[in-house]
């Protein structure tokens, strides 16, 4: 069994196609040296200068491949330059050239009129215990994430990380002793804090052990809503193949102990999504664009940085103090939160209100530039190419401005030439070592 998924894995890795449609794009950087061959030791033949319009034909790892005016190919690195917004989706062929032909059952019929996941899926679906075991099942531990790793060459490599959240298991939070800004919301609800001291302000930082606790208690009751509004995709070599690269992309962060799991949930919209404590899922829509395992990497580390980050924690406990009040945090409190795990009671309470649609919440664009960032810090730790993450960003470019598929995306991201060009202003600072490796 495990010999036939990594067959059917190493089947998706495939290049672009010869006959795949062809893609517009511009010269990005002063000036991009073209070489004959899709490698750094080939004979260079070319020079383009900044802004000189190209077509690129294929793609071949981290490498696109472009027709020159004699008629002759070229090859330059995915962050030479940068492709064109399509204008509108067109039915199929943007995807194709994206996948090498290759597309997913139904993706070449599935066009603008899909419908993804919105937020009132996220707030009706109801929960789906059978879906959320399903993808528990799924997870695999660290000796086989590590041994799937070796298997590629991949080596863990020590990258520093100045901004990486730092966790630990124990201890007071190092946020200020505001409500709003420090700890957990479900201490300071357990111990009547808000009501005894009267104001916000008064409410001490929360320990760590509070704070995962509410984490922890939330994470599996958001995923098995977003599993109740769209399951996991049949494919099982898909989700072994998330499983194996999500964990050694995890066992890399800052918080490798999280209950990560990984899944890829069958719609075709190009999404992805993270709920707290490391539940992580893909749209089939953006796996079915991945065509190697350092672009699968990449998107789930991005939104593995979330996790750690508790990026989308931080947002239900404002959703909550904004609902409740900062002066009467306990008047507002289901009496029965205290009969129970405080955590577990509140997470159900949560959801119960509100769904799944914290998954839906446009985070602050720091947050968003600061996933990317961190995405290729990850990378480069779990002895991949950070610059996987800008050609999985130039693919989402190549469906178009106008893509149903990207709807949901566009609504809570910053603009995906914001991103790349916020990659291209740090210009790999601190990893050019590792943008070498294919």
């Amino acid at each position: 069994m495990r010999a036939l998924s990594m067959c059917l894995i190493a089947a998706a890795l495939t290049a672009f196609g010869a006959d795949a449609a062809e893609l517009s794009a511009i010269v990005q950087k002063p000036a991009v040296d073209v070489y004959a061959e899709p490698k750094f030791e080939a004979t260079k033949i070319a020079s383009l200068k900044r802004n000189t319009a190209v077509v690129i034909s294929a793609q071949h790892g981290l490498w696109y491949e472009l027709q020159l005016p004699a008629g002759t190919p070229g090859f330059v690195r995915v962050n030479d330059v940068r492709v064109d917004y399509a204008g509108a989706e067109d039915g199929g062929a943007n995807q194709r050239v994206l996948t090498g032909g290759k597309a997913g059952s139904g993706r070449v019929t599935e066009t603008a009129g899909v419908r993804g996941i919105d937020e009132s899926d996220l707030k009706s679906a109801a929960y789906d215990g059978a879906q959320l075991n399903a993808m528990m099942a799924n997870r695999v531990d660290d000796a086989t994430a590590t041994a799937y790793a070796t298997e590629h060459d991949r080596q863990a490599t020590t990258v520093a990380y100045a901004s990486e959240a730092k966790r630990g298991k124990t201890g007071k939070s190092s946020g200020t002793s505001s409500l709003s800004s420090a700890g957990g919301m479900l201490g300071s609800l357990g111990q009547g804090l808000g009501s005894m001291l009267g104001t916000a302000d008064k409410v001490m930082p929360k320990s760590e052990d509070e704070l995962s606790a509410e984490e922890l208690a939330l994470g599996p009751e958001i995923a098995g809503r977003v599993l109740g509004a769209r399951p996991l995709w049949n494919d099982a070599a898909a989700q072994e193949r998330v499983n194996l690269i999500g964990r050694w992309v995890a066992l890399q962060t800052s918080r490798p102990d999280l209950p990560w799991a990984f899944g890829v949930i069958d719609t075709p919209e190009v999404n992805a999504f993270a709920a707290p404590g490391g539940y992580v899922m893909v749209t089939r829509g953006l796996y079915e664009l991945l065509s190697s395992d350092g672009e699968v990497a990449a998107v789930l580390a991005h939104e593995i940085s979330h996790c750690v980050q508790r990026d989308h924690y931080n947002v239900i406990r404002q959703q909550e103090m904004a609902t409740m009040g900062k002066d009467q945090v306990m008047g507002n409190v289901d009496a029965n939160i205290s009969t129970e795990n405080p955590a577990v009671a509140f997470a159900r309470s949560y959801v119960e209100k509100h769904g799944a649609t914290v998954m839906l919440a446009t985070l602050d664009r720091e947050a968003e530039y600061r996933a990317d960032k961190a995405a290729e810090i990850y990378l480069a730790r779990a002895g991949m190419n950070p610059m996987a993450l800008y050609s999985v960003l130039q693919k989402m470019i190549a469906l178009g401005s106008q893509s149903a598929g990207l709807a949901q995306l566009y609504k809570t991201h910053p603009a995906l030439d914001g991103r790349m060009d916020r990659i291209d202003k740090r210009d790999y600072d601190g990893l050019k070592a590792y943008t070498t490796r294919e």
